[in-house]
C-alpha cells in the first residue's frame, strides 16, 4: 500500500489531508503529541515510518493565534524549527527515505504589501516575530542535503475550507460585525484547502520541482472585499466595521494578536501557474460557495 506522513496532523488541514489521502488508497501515518499517533520523541518510530514512504507533510507548530508573550514566541518558534530537525534527521537515517518532503512555511514571511504583490522571485522578505519564525522554518529545513528526498516549502495563505478561519469569520457576519477589519485596504491572500491538496499532487506528480512555492490563489482581495462577498454569500445586509482600536481591544480579550487581520498579504503562486497548475476555486466567490453551501 502508498504511504503519506503527516508530521503534525491534527488539525484543520492535517485531518482534511488524511481524509483526502485516504480516499487515494494511500496508509496515513500521523507524527504528534496525540495518544495513538507516532510520538515526537520516538525516533525509530519516526524512521520506520518514513521508509517507504513517497510523502512527508510536515504541518507542525503551535498555532499563531494567541498573544505573543515570551513564552508563546519561543513556543511557537521551536515547535516549528526543532520538528523540521527530527524529520530531516529521521530521513537522513532510513534506508529508503521519502521521495518528497513537503514543509509548511507561511505566506506571511513577506512584507505587509499593499502597492504590489509578492511573488517567489520578486517579494519582499519582511521583519518582526512571524517573518523571523517564517525564516527560522525554511532555514532549518533547507539545512538539510538530502540525496534521495526532494525538498519543497509551502508559503501557504490563510486556508479557507468547512472550519478553520471560515468559523470566527462567519460568527462575524452573522452578529452583525462582518463589516471591515481597520482600514479594509489590506490584501487577504487565500487558498481554498481542494486547491491546497492539489498542489500537493501536482508537486508530487512532477519530480523536476522543489525549493520554494507560494500557495496562494492568484486572485487575492483587499479585506473590504473579502467582507462584502462573506456577507453577500451569507444573505446579510449589514455589517459594522471594525476600526483599529476595536480589534485591539478584542485580541487582548480572546488571547490573540491583531496582526492576524491586519498585515496585507499580497502573495501569488507566480512558479506554480507558471509550471501549468490550475485552481478549482481560484476566485473568492467560488471558494466562499462551495464552502457555505456545504454547510447549508
Amino acid at each position: 500500500m502508498k504511504k503519506v506522513v503527516l508530521a503534525g496532523g491534527t488539525g484543520f488541514v492535517g485531518q482534511d489531508f488524511a481524509q483526502r489521502f485516504r480516499k487515494l488508497g494511500y496508509e496515513v501515518l500521523i507524527i504528534s503529541r496525540q495518544p495513538g499517533h507516532i510520538a515526537w520523541e520516538d525516533r525509530e518510530g519516526i524512521i520506520g515510518a518514513l521508509e517507504e514512504a513517497e510523502i512527508l507533510i510536515n504541518l507542525a507548530g503551535k498555532s499563531v493565534n494567541c498573544r505573543y508573550t515570551e513564552e508563546n514566541r519561543k513556543v511557537i518558534l521551536e515547535s516549528r524549527t526543532r520538528t523540521t530537525r527530527i524529520l530531516g534527521e529521521a530521513i537522513l537515517a532510513c534506508n529508503h527515505p521519502p521521495e518528497l518532503w513537503i514543509n509548511s512555511s507561511t505566506a506571511t514571511i513577506y512584507r505587509h504589501a499593499e502597492d504590489r504583490p509578492m511573488t517567489e522571485k520578486e517579494g519582499e522578505i519582511g521583519s518582526g516575530f512571524s517573518v523571523d519564525v517564517a525564516k527560522a522554518w525554511e532555514q532549518a529545513f533547507f539545512e538539510f542535503s538530502l540525496p534521495s528526498t526532494r525538498q519543497i516549502a509551502l508559503r501557504i495563505a490563510i486556508v479557507l475550507g468547512e472550519g478553520g478561519v471560515m468559523v470566527p469569520m462567519t460568527n462575524l457576519v452573522r452578529f452583525g460585525l462582518g463589516g471591515s477589519q481597520g482600514a479594509g485596504t489590506q490584501q487577504f491572500s487565500w487558498i481554498h484547502i481542494e486547491d491546497l491538496f492539489r498542489m500537493v499532487i501536482y508537486l508530487q506528480e512532477h519530480p523536476h520541482l522543489n525549493g520554494v512555492f507560494n500557495a496562494s490563489s492568484p486572485h487575492p482581495v483587499t479585506n473590504r472585499e473579502l467582507m462584502a462577498r462573506l456577507r453577500e454569500q451569507m444573505g446579510v445586509r449589514i455589517g459594522l466595521p471594525s476600526p483599529r482600536w476595536m480589534l485591539e481591544l478584542g485580541a487582548r480579550f480572546i488571547q490573540t494578536e491583531t496582526e492576524l487581520v491586519l498585515k496585507s498579504r499580497w502573495v501569488i503562486p507566480e512558479r506554480l501557474e507558471r509550471e501549468g497548475f490550475t485552481f478549482t476555486y481560484g476566485t473568492l466567490d467560488a471558494a466562499l460557495a462551495e464552502i457555505l453551501n456545504k454547510k447549508k
